[in-house]
């Protein structure tokens, strides 16, 4: 089944335990495009290239996130700073993911289908206790 919504991937809780992910500059993390036909949703383990879209201006595997983590209030959070692509093309979704290894952190559902004609920004929420877009309380 196609993007079924935003998820944490259950992969990335369970890793989140064993000490697989962290998020201080010592691992990276990329995010990849995907159109309506990719299945990514919390069951999703890795980065995958089914569905990926292809197009000017992208290049196969995403792009290199910036990660600010932090801790408010009792709860960790770790957000990322917004990315941008120039060129046309149709995307539906996305998957953050770790680059050493590929495992999946999140699933990104845009709800729609969006097109871009010049450029493709994925906005963010700000780092805080209550935006980030991962929190754990």
């Amino acid at each position: 089944m196609p993007f079924t919504g935003n998820a944490t991937c259950n992969v990335f809780k369970l890793g989140l335990i064993n000490g697989q992910f962290n998020f201080d500059g010592t691992q990276s993390y990329k995010i990849a495009l995907y159109n309506n036909s990719a299945t990514l949703n919390a069951q999703t383990t890795a980065y995958t290239t089914n569905g990926e879209i292809t197009g000017s201006g992208y290049v196969a595997g995403g792009s290199l996130l910036t990660p600010t983590e932090g801790i408010a209030d009792g709860v960790a959070y770790v957000t990322f700073a917004n990315v941008t692509w120039s060129g046309a093309f149709t995307v539906r979704g996305a998957l953050i993911y770790q680059v050493s290894g590929g495992a999946a952190v999140c699933v990104l559902d845009f709800g729609s289908d969006k097109v871009s004609q010049n450029t493709f920004t994925v906005e963010f929420p700000v780092a805080g206790a209550t935006t980030g877009l991962i929190r754990l309380s």
